[in-house]
């Protein structure tokens, strides 16, 4: 099967900043797939380049088995794309935004009908200028949405969205995935990544370093609890190699994370330690991992270090 989108050695460097540097990737017709990474990673440049909006300095870009130079007005009937900030014009109704991008495409999805998908019936006369962050966001997949596309691309689409809003929208895309639809959507929310995505790429200073599923990802880090404590005075790492069941043990910021394949093991272990080295416990926490951890233990640092 061809694939919905296709690149090799993907490049694009500013000056001396490799914002793309070498990346391959593949993604299946009705799959949804995620650019993970923080800012500045190379996410954005690297799907403008997908999009055809970026020209890249070498590399193959493939979308639907077409070349961007020689099948552009094609493919632009068959993408939709939503920015990571869109804008619009703040004077037209939500309708009339609708009805002007439907007027871009040969064919494309019923006005009315975008409105009760996206949830935007009641600001269906409503000025954009007057639109909430969630609803502009909405308003702006639905523009992505008026070609009704074979594939979707949606840069960052939940950034600075309140919860509720943010879950509306993961539900619109969900919709999108059992429709069949081939959906490429760039985040730094793992939580997103983790139930949206049927496969991820984990993207660093321009560069693919991890591949696959959130599960194969998760479980590639051998243990599926994440033990957080700190303590006073701080322990050393030599003392916590003495528990039993501990994988990957990193400090950060005063505090250590360690990778427990059984809380109900470890957990008893620690205090035991702790108590014998003579340290107060000051604070402890646990959780299952998460694509969050996968990146940490990648590079050393939080998603949003930077």
């Amino acid at each position: 099967m061809t694939p919905a989108i296709f690149c090799r050695a993907l490049r694009k460097h500013y000056g001396d900043v490799k914002a793309v540097d070498g990346v391959d990737l593949e993604v299946e017709p009705g799959e949804c797939f995620g650019l993970l990474g923080p800012n500045g990673a190379g996410k954005t440049t690297t799907i403008e380049i997908l999009e055809g909006l970026t020209r890249p300095d070498s590399g193959e870009v493939m979308v639907l088995g077409r070349r961007w130079g020689s099948h552009e007005r094609e493919l632009r009937e068959r993408l939709g794309i939503s920015l990571q900030e869109s804008r619009m014009s703040e004077k037209l109704t939500v309708f009339e935004t609708l009805e002007l991008f439907r007027s871009f495409y040969a064919r494309g999805r019923d006005p009315e009908r975008l409105l009760a998908d996206l949830s935007l019936e009641e600001k269906r006369d409503a000025r954009v200028g007057k639109l909430s962050g969630g609803q502009r966001q909405r308003l702006a997949v639905a523009c992505a949405l008026a070609g009704d596309p074979e594939i979707l691309f949606l840069d960052e689409p939940t950034t600075g969205l309140d919860p509720q809003s943010r879950l509306q929208l993961w539900e619109r895309i969900e919709g999108l995935k059992a429709a069949g639809r081939t959906v490429l959507l760039t985040t730094h929310y793992m939580e997103e990544a983790e139930r949206l995505c049927e496969r991820v790429a984990v993207v660093d200073h321009g560069k693919i370093i991890a591949q696959g599923s959130p599960a194969k990802l998760i479980a590639g880090l051998r243990a599926p609890h994440i033990l957080e404590f700190s303590t006073e005075p701080q322990v050393s790492e030599a003392l916590l190699a003495e528990l039993p069941g501990i994988g990957e043990r990193r400090a950060r910021e005063g505090r250590w994370l360690l990778a427990a394949a059984s809380l109900a093991e470890s957990v008893p272990a620690l205090l035991a330690v702790l108590e014998g080295a003579g340290a107060r416990l000051v604070s402890l926490s646990t959780h299952r991992a998460t694509l969050e951890d996968v990146f940490i233990s990648l590079t050393g640092r939080d998603l949003r270090d930077e």
